[in-house]
């Protein structure tokens, strides 16, 4: 069983400067929720019990946004927004579920990972990236399902110019659903790519994983990358890639951003009918 999910939301969200500036990127809303909530709304789902993020300077707004707020509460009880206040308490844990640890510097995905490493016990854990958002199903909840030990990835198949882009694996045994991976490179040039089947940002890691991070070397961009360390785990405990059942939207671009508001605003009852009409008539030769 798969109790503890580390959330790294220590990045500086450049990409998306100036809202960023003083804002977390991963608070950033698709519609009306933002993307870390979605992010912990799926590891909950997947059975996580306890939830460690790594947040960096600038990031009491996530803190915050997982804590009481005492006078909100207050207003909306005594407004009588009953739907309102429900929807704020939800997203509270039991205390002592939720924990924050401080990485100084972004030194990529494998140290904010490692900063976490005090509050892992001798256990497999789940790691998910706020930005990679999936429409359709609880990605964690099939990995969960699909894991029997060792180290598991998220995959999907990712154009061909794209591959420096992500971790790509090599692939030994494929049945459609479950890939054995024999090697894993970050970001390789679409020249050398071994394959066109990318990591997507959810992982469930092997103790064995915080031993090969605590060498803190260097990879892909000058940076720690977790991809390094699993790869190095190759051969002594297994990698798998599951393919995953959702539509991924990659929210760390603008792009990706845009698009990602308009499918999950289309998947809302709520939503769909009327931005359908307002694209249809604002777009009429798209």
């Amino acid at each position: 069983m798969i109790k503890k999910a580390i959330f790294p939301v220590g990045g500086l969200g450049t990409r998306f400067l100036p809202a960023t500036k003083a804002m977390p990127k991963e608070m950033l809303p698709i519609v009306d929720k933002p993307l870390i909530q979605y992010a912990v709304e799926e590891a909950a789902a997947a059975g996580i019990e306890e939830f460690i993020f790594v947040t960096g300077r600038n990031k009491t707004a996530i803190e915050d946004h997982f804590d009481h707020s005492f006078e909100l509460e207050e207003t909306l009880y005594a407004k009588g927004k009953d739907k309102a206040l429900k929807t704020v308490r939800d997203m509270i844990h039991q205390p002592g579920t939720v924990f924050y640890v401080r990485q100084q510097e972004p030194a990529g995905l494998g140290h904010a990972v490692w900063c976490a490493r005090h509050l892992i016990n001798d256990e497999p854990v789940a790691v998910l990236l706020a930005d990679d958002l999936i429409l359709g199903s609880c990605c964690m909840a099939e990995m969960v399902t699909a894991y029997k030990g060792g180290n598991m990835v998220a995959v999907m198949d990712v154009p061909k110019l794209d591959t420096g882009s992500y971790g790509i694996v090599t692939p030994r045994n494929d049945d459609g659903q479950i890939i054995e991976i024999s090697a894993l490179v970050e970001k390789p040039e679409p020249a050398n790519a071994p394959s066109t089947i990318g990591v997507v940002g959810r992982y469930i890691i092997e103790p064995g994983v915080f031993t090969q991070l605590a060498n803190q070397d260097p990879g892909a961009n000058n940076e720690v990358q977790l991809t390094d360390a699993l790869a190095r785990q190759i051969g002594k405990v297994p990698l798998k890639g599951l393919r995953f059942s959702g539509e991924r939207f990659d929210c760390g671009s603008k792009i990706g951003f845009l698009q990602a508001n308009i499918a999950f605003a289309m998947s809302r009852n709520d939503l769909a009918e009327e931005l359908h009409n307002w694209l249809a008539n604002r777009f009429p030769n798209s």
